[in-house]
């Protein structure tokens, strides 16, 4: 669990709006979701002192999902708006199919608490493109900023299925030194050189490909990246809901840069493996209520390490020039 705290500087803010996405078993018809929500409530059950600005609708201001985030220790700042996301996802043997209900409207950056602007890390985690520009002047000059980049690369219409947006320069992209997107969000021939050229120097770019695993791109400035990590996925036992895995592994992965040793062993690649482990466990239960806390996100870590065989390596770094073929687990 997270530790509770009165109001103060937070190890970590947490920015977005929550999406209500619609889930025919929920006797509510929907299910509070939104990077902002998994990203919150993962750095505070892996013991991070966390604050979250979310953006909700009157509809989801009192969400039963939002008490999960306060019982882990969550300082919730509760920005109430007009509209927020809604969304209806479709699982299909061809992917995730997403209808938007409501686009939303953006959140702006003036809610933000003054006690809060000192933080030293930031994860802005859009779900529907509501962060305006102005939140990359938010966080403190020295802040580690963390950015989901999904939740910009989306045309909304209410009504229409989500169309994909190309990759492109923003103010909050450049500031961000630590990038996530999953390759489901990307062309199958976007290259990986084009994605990297739009970040600052000396940042990180986390591709993930679900089931195959993921790449730690390092950036330098240059036309192609300074280095390549790859890691493989850690298997879930089995999938009850997808939602919500890239933005668990953008958390977890943010934590372990705050705290490296979060990862508990010290071999190489275990910062990887310790966010591809919290991601491997979200997807086995249905919404928020399966976000891991850290017990069990170091005893997957420590099972996926018993069962690799004897002196095997990690995965090499591969030359990479461009995205794998779309086949993700739905992040948000």
């Amino acid at each position: 669990m997270g530790r509770k705290y009165t109001r103060g500087v937070p190890d970590v803010v947490v920015v977005g709006s929550a999406s209500r996405d619609v889930a025919a078993g929920d006797r509510r018809g929907w299910r509070l979701g939104g990077g902002v929500s998994y990203g919150a409530l993962t750095a505070a059950r892996l013991g991070l002192r966390t604050a979250a600005i979310v953006g909700v609708d009157g509809t989801a201001a009192t969400a039963i999902e939002l008490d999960l985030l306060r019982q882990a220790g969550v300082d919730v700042e509760l920005v109430e708006l007009r509209s927020a996301p809604v969304f209806d996802n479709v699982q299909t043997p061809a992917g995730r199919v997403q209808e938007c209900l409501e686009p939303g409207l953006p959140l702006p950056p003036e809610r933000t608490p003054v006690a809060w602007r000192n933080a030293p890390a930031w994860l802005l985690a859009p779900v529907a493109g509501e962060l305006p520009d102005g939140w990359a002047e938010v966080p403190s000059p020295d802040a580690v900023v963390a950015l989901g980049w999904q939740g910009l690369l989306r045309r909304l219409a209410a009504g229409r299925h989500v169309e994909r947006l190309p990759p492109t320069a923003s103010p909050i992209v450049r500031r961000a030194g630590l990038v996530g997107v999953s390759t489901e969000d990307l062309d199958p021939g976007q290259e990986v050189a084009a994605l990297t050229r739009l970040l600052r120097p000396a940042a990180t770019l986390l591709l993930t490909r679900s089931d195959g695993g993921g790449l730690a791109i390092a950036t330098d400035g240059d036309e192609q990246p300074a280095s390549i990590r790859a890691y493989p996925a850690i298997p879930a036992r089995h999938v009850v809901d997808p939602t919500g895995a890239g933005d668990v592994l953008l958390a977890a992965y943010l934590a372990t840069r705050l705290v490296p040793e979060l990862a508990g062993l010290r071999s190489h690649g275990s910062d990887l493996r310790f966010a591809a482990s919290a991601a491997s466990l979200v997807v086995e239960g249905p919404g928020l209520t399966a976000v891991p806390d850290l017990a069990a996100v170091l005893a997957r870590l420590r099972a996926s390490v018993a069962s690799r065989p004897a002196g095997r390596r990690p995965p090499p770094e591969p030359g990479a020039s461009s995205v794998a073929p779309p086949g993700e687990r739905s992040q948000s």
